[in-house]
């Protein structure tokens, strides 16, 4: 005799452009964006800019006047960007599994908190490059 089960309501639409995620959300999945986009450009550009470096005297000057262009250091506050929200994101998580902050309120705040000091410190960094 074959078992019958109650038939669930399941959302229909999940289009996650369209649905409003909540600010920890938003955090979570950039935060992951960010560690992906570290990982696969971030180290490989890391390992050619230092083999340019470390090669000659003509390729450090070359990496140099690359970076000191405003597209180099454009893509320099970007990829500060990326390390600084990984990081603060990484820390509010590492509270997370602390159990710190697992509140609705204390959640939303940290996220926020992550958020502002991600783009605080990138300006300060883009101030200083620039």
């Amino acid at each position: 005799m074959e078992a019958q089960f109650p038939e669930k309501q399941r959302p229909k639409f999940l289009n996650l452009l369209q649905i409003k995620q909540p600010l920890p959300a938003i955090v979570s999945i950039l935060h992951r964006i960010s560690g992906v986009l570290l990982f696969f450009p971030g180290i490989p550009l890391l390992l050619y800019g230092l083999q340019m470096a470390l090669q000659s005297p003509e390729s450090f000057a070359d990496l140099q006047s690359n970076l000191a262009h405003p597209l180099g250091k454009f893509f320099l506050i970007l990829a500060s960007w990326f390390f600084l929200h990984h990081l603060c994101a990484g820390i509010r998580h590492l509270a997370l599994d602390l159990d710190c902050g697992l509140e609705l309120q204390s959640a939303r705040l940290s996220s926020k908190l992550v958020l502002a000091a991600g783009l605080i410190l990138t300006v300060l960094i883009g101030i200083w490059l620039w």
